[in-house]
């Protein structure tokens, strides 16, 4: 079995929340807000959803998507958000250019605005991720995959969210089963197990599953 003499040190993410003191009441309020928050607002409400929602899977894997569902009661709109994969998208910026689409043509389609009745509005925010390093690190195969199996969530979503979306070399598990542990195949196959629609628990245990099959062969 190859052991890399750079081995993938493991790091956990935890999130300093901030409150930007901007709040929509309807859905003309939601889209000026995504046209005008800054980026890390973007990223909160999309790519931070899976951090906090760690265990469970929501039909609207998103903030936004979740507003207008439940708190509007817009289902059609929740749903139409709900499909934005965000990893589907280069950058933060072509993210929140399809938010805006979606939105405004979905409004455009309305002959009023849909607002919130008994609900509660929607708070903009942004947050910071402290990188903490873990005691953990893997040299081979085997030693990723009893990583995968073992570490908290926040270093699933650290390595496999974050870092990735940076292209982050140090960090990104892709990159290292690729170029350190020379296996093309494995890093493709992480590469298509796409994490929308599904818990970081869930994603844990396909990615211990992918290693299993490696190992086996």
């Amino acid at each position: 079995m190859r052991k890399t003499p750079r081995p993938l040190r493991f790091v956990t993410a935890h999130e300093l929340k901030e409150m930007l003191g901007r709040t929509a009441w309807d859905e003309r309020e939601l889209l000026l807000g995504i046209e005008e928050v800054p980026p890390e607002s973007i990223r909160y409400h999309t790519h931070s959803y899976f951090l906090r929602g760690r265990h469970l899977v929501s039909p609207y894997p998103n903030d936004f998507a979740t507003w207008a569902a439940v708190q509007v009661r817009d289902r059609v709109l929740g749903e139409q958000l709900a499909v934005v994969d965000p990893f589907d998208y280069p950058d933060l910026e072509a993210l929140r250019s399809e938010f805006v689409t979606i939105i405004d043509r979905h409004l455009a389609s309305l002959q009023t605005v849909p607002r919130i009745v008994y609900g509660e509005p929607f708070h903009f925010m942004r947050s910071v991720v402290l990188e903490i390093p873990t005691e953990v690190e893997a040299r081979t195969l085997r030693e990723f995959r009893e990583a995968l199996a073992h570490v908290d969530v926040g270093a699933l979503y650290f390595h496999f969210f974050y870092a990735v979306a940076r292209d982050r070399q140090d960090a990104n598990p892709v990159r290292w089963v690729e170029e350190e542990l020379g296996l093309p195949d494995l890093a493709a196959a992480i590469r298509h197990t796409s994490p929308y629609f599904k818990s970081l628990e869930r994603l844990r245990g396909e990615l211990v599953a992918l290693c299993d099959r490696f190992l086996e062969a």
